[in-house]
């Protein structure tokens, strides 16, 4: 029986990004228990997925047209340094076959979709700790909460461990 390019396809891997220090940890967790001990022969494909927030989400209303281009500079500013840090935390690793997507939206849609849009086998994404912290979850929302639930394949959500004193 012949086999398909669909069948000889890896599995994938997105990973979550952002600027924090959170989802690079995730991103370093990934890598050295998924890639590293398989290298150079990996056995997932890997996706990481920064969602940037739309100007008009990131400025507010009633704004002048020339702050508002100074925002979208930023916003893809911070989109670009997002993407430059999590390929190079990949190439510390010896990993240099990674797709970056950048994509407009809230987290938690974005990351949904893009499991769906690659048919993703596992979505990893870092956890800012804020657990009951109920003013932070109120107002930030919980990114790893909802694609536990929301998202159409397995949830890794990856803690960075407290440093004790």
């Amino acid at each position: 029986m012949a086999t398909t390019e669909a069948e000889n396809e890896k599995p994938v891997i997105v990973v979550g990004i952002d600027n924090g220090e959170h989802s690079s940890y995730a991103l370093e967790w990934t890598l050295d228990h998924f890639f590293v001990p398989f290298a150079p022969n990996y056995p997932f494909k890997l996706i990481l997925t920064y969602a940037t927030p739309p100007p008009c989400i990131a400025v507010g209303i009633g704004i002048t047209v020339m702050y508002q281009l100074s925002v979208e500079s930023d916003l893809a500013k911070i989109a670009a340094q997002v993407r430059e840090k999590g390929e190079r935390i990949c190439a510390s690793k010896s990993v240099n076959d990674v797709v970056v997507e950048i994509t407009e939206g809230d987290a938690r849609t974005v990351l949904c979709k893009t499991v769906e849009k690659h048919h993703a086998s596992i979505l990893v994404v870092g956890s800012h700790g804020y657990g009951m912290k109920r003013l932070c979850r109120v107002i930030l929302g919980s990114v790893s909460d909802h694609c536990a639930h929301h998202a159409k394949c397995s949830v890794m959500i990856v803690k960075k461990p407290k440093i004790k004193h």
